[in-house]
């Protein structure tokens, strides 16, 4: 086996202990949310013997010890659970939802991006600088502004006051129809269906909200690459490649940004990672159909099915952005993948 597959069969042993911490400690904490899931299922009408059946049908009259037992059971099976509050399978809505967020996530981080990492290296190159000044602004910006705020604000500017941008009210306007469910990313999908026209509506509904979550984004991306960079630029190296007459452009993006790539693509993963699972106020304010307001809502109703699905889905998912950006280390550096020979 070379070193990148054993580095990524190691990461995948290592995984096993978190997913089973994750299943463990998740089934623990919903049932210890206040409310009780058989009365919200029961409805306001229920008498005690009605409740009572709903827990049984449940399993929730069960110790938790069973209770734990048959979960893990169903796991095994692929089978999450049905949800209390929507009456359908939670892997079900979980694939629904999950690439309305995932897509949401993806557009925004590419949008920061391609606006942090030039910046990050214009500041970095030019310290004290307008440009250094101006990244220091818009990181401010980023931490201090609220999501909230600032998807509302782009709302009352952009559809209210100048109405240039769409309803905010889901992934697509009502004059259109969902392309063909293919990848779940309507992008992706109105271009395999031919559909330019979706295609353009599903990228106008984006707009807003991808700009909400890059500024928020932004911020820690920008400000990691111009540490990195300003950290790669004092190198012996990079005195070295100097005094040997390289071109600037080779000395910048052959050298000192390939070295500074390692701690701006491990922040990457770590803002990929929390905004998915974070962006629940954008979802909200812009009324997309994501995992993150799903699993408020089924925290409301005491949903331990759909919110044990959410934690469940999102380690897994951090459990392979790890693995991505493990490659992604090979590849920048391959010291990294000669380590694990």
């Amino acid at each position: 086996m070379n070193g990148r597959g054993a580095a990524i069969s190691l990461r995948i042993a290592q995984a096993i202990p978190v997913v089973i911490g994750v299943i463990v400690i998740s089934f623990l904490l919903t049932r210890a949310l206040p409310g009780d899931p058989a009365v919200q299922f029961a409805g306001a009408a229920a008498t005690p013997e009605s409740i009572e059946q709903v827990r049984q049908s449940l399993g929730l009259d069960k110790p938790l010890p069973e209770q734990f037992i048959i979960y893990v059971g169903q796991l095994l099976q692929g089978d999450l659970g049905q949800s209390v509050s929507t009456g359908r399978p939670v892997i079900q809505e979980l694939a629904a939802r999950l690439p309305a967020s995932l897509e949401l996530t993806l557009v925004a981080l590419i949008l920061s991006c391609a606006i942090a990492i030039p910046l990050g290296i214009l500041a970095a190159t030019r310290p004290g600088s307008w440009v250094d000044q101006l990244c220091r602004l818009l990181v401010t910006a980023g931490v201090s502004l609220p999501t909230f705020f600032t998807g509302l604000v782009l709302i009352y500017v952009f559809y209210y006051l100048l109405g240039i941008a769409p309803s905010p009210l889901g992934r697509l306007d009502f004059i259109y129809l969902d392309p063909p469910h293919v990848t779940g990313f309507f992008l992706i999908d109105s271009l395999l269906d031919g559909d330019p026209a979706t295609f353009m509506g599903a990228l106008r509904q984006l707009i807003l909200p991808a700009a909400t979550l890059a500024l928020f984004t932004l911020a820690p991306i920008a400000r990691m690459t111009r540490t990195a960079m300003l950290s790669a630029l004092g190198a012996d190296y990079i005195r070295t490649a100097r005094a040997a007459g390289l071109n600037r452009g080779k000395i910048l993006y052959g050298y000192a940004f390939r070295n500074a790539l390692l701690p701006v693509v491990t922040t990457l993963g770590m803002v990929f990672s929390f905004v998915l699972g974070a962006n629940v106020l954008v979802e909200k304010v812009f009324a997309w159909p994501g995992i993150g307001s799903y699993a408020v809502e089924a925290l409301v109703v005491s949903d331990y099915a759909a919110v044990q699905g959410f934690v469940l889905a999102m380690a897994l998912l951090f459990v392979v952005l790890n693995l991505v950006i493990d490659l992604a280390y090979s590849i920048i550096d391959p010291r990294f993948g000669a380590d694990a020979k």
